[in-house]
């Protein structure tokens, strides 16, 4: 689904121009790519600000409406100031449905509570990554791409290999040759040993050589 939004196309440029944007509640940006000219735009700041609190966002294909002309684009990069909750600027990349695009996608993952690994076996959940690289064209881009962890054992690793891909998905690394693990369940508990008799090995006390000569 395609996300909208809209934008003005602004003819001055510098850093003056971007101050007196957002001054004025807005906030610069480009769009990009396709082998035609860079558009810088403006568009409205709290919009800008809050859509990028939402996941999707980050992935989703943008229809943006430059004074009304539309624009196919992902979001490649985005400013913010050091430490007020305010948008610098942002930076859209022009997609069609032919060329595939590489883009990173967060990794969800699900049931981790109920993993074996960790209700049975006192083990516990390292992510080692969060998000993952892949290749696709933009149609087929994923929001996320998830991980079942229920079935996961203690000492087991998932690799970028044992993914679950969604149709027409690769993984960057893959192409590459780097199969790097994703997710790692370590840290098993320590089991008690126990006899047969249910009486744990650790409970029974033990007779010192050295104590029992002197007794006698």
């Amino acid at each position: 689904m395609l996300l909208e939004l809209n934008a003005q196309a602004r003819k001055e440029h510098g850093r003056g121009a971007s101050r007196r944007l957002r001054r004025n509640g807005l906030v610069p940006a480009i769009i990009y790519g396709l082998n035609e000219d860079a558009t810088p735009v403006s568009l409205d700041h709290n919009f800008i600000y809050h859509a990028l609190k939402r996941p999707n966002f980050h992935t989703s294909i943008l229809n943006i409406l430059v004074d009304g002309k539309p624009e196919k684009a992902l979001l490649r990069d985005f400013q913010m100031h050091a430490f007020r909750p305010e948008v610098l600027h942002l930076d859209f990349q022009r997609v069609n449905d032919t060329e595939e695009i590489h883009i990173r996608v967060p990794l969800h993952f699900i049931n981790e509570d109920i993993a074996h690994a960790v209700k049975v076996q006192g083990a516990h959940i390292t992510k080692i990554l969060t998000e993952v690289e892949i290749r696709a064209k933009a149609a087929d881009i994923p929001h996320n791409i998830e991980i079942d962890l229920q079935n996961i054992t203690a000492g087991e690793s998932i690799h970028l290999s044992n993914l679950v891909l969604p149709k027409n998905v690769v993984l960057a690394n893959l192409l590459r040759g780097d199969d790097a693990v994703v997710v790692i369940a370590a840290g098993i508990a320590e089991e008690t040993e126990t006899d047969v008799s249910g009486v744990a090995v650790a409970d029974i006390p033990t007779v010192d050589a050295k104590s029992e000569k002197a007794d006698a």
